[in-house]
């Protein structure tokens, strides 16, 4: 663990503009299969003839796995130190590209803004984008989120 990610960090440590970014992770066929097997047991995940005839010409791996594979690279992050993440909303979710076995993806959060809570003085709102690119630069997903974050004590 980074000496950053040892630490809490609070509303007050984010500006617009801060930039998040996170490793890779490469998607495996089996990782592909294993998940839709598991949660979306579509054709176009998991038979490669089927998937060949659709829209998408091979197999693609389920668009909820790559947000899951995105939640996990951001949080491997670490973006709030030690204070744990806390969503409070995803907006504007948009698949832009389908994701395959054998690609590699990275992600990216950007600092939209801050809110303090009107009712809640010991937390904020912290505004996202999260961008999912794979090893090409092309964004695959995009989303917004909102996170609960405590505000600093005695501020």
């Amino acid at each position: 663990m980074t000496e950053a990610a040892a630490i809490p960090r609070y509303l007050e440590d984010f500006v617009p503009g801060d930039r998040i970014r996170t490793g890779s992770t490469e998607i495996t066929e089996a990782m592909s299969r294993g998940f839709a097997e598991a949660y979306d047991p579509q054709p176009i995940h998991l038979d490669a003839e089927a998937a060949r005839a659709s829209m998408f010409g091979g197999l693609v791996a389920s668009g909820w796995q790559t947000l899951a594979i995105t939640m996990r690279l951001i949080a491997d992050t670490k973006p709030l130190g030690t204070t744990p993440m806390i969503g409070i909303e995803i907006q504007n979710l948009r698949f832009l590209h389908p994701v395959r076995p054998g690609d590699t993806l990275t992600a990216e959060a950007e600092v939209l803004g801050t809110r303090r809570s009107g009712s809640r003085p010991d937390r904020g709102f912290l505004d996202l984008t999260v961008t999912t690119r794979n090893q090409d630069g092309m964004p695959v997903v995009i989303q917004r989120w909102t996170l609960l974050v405590p505000t600093r004590p005695g501020a």
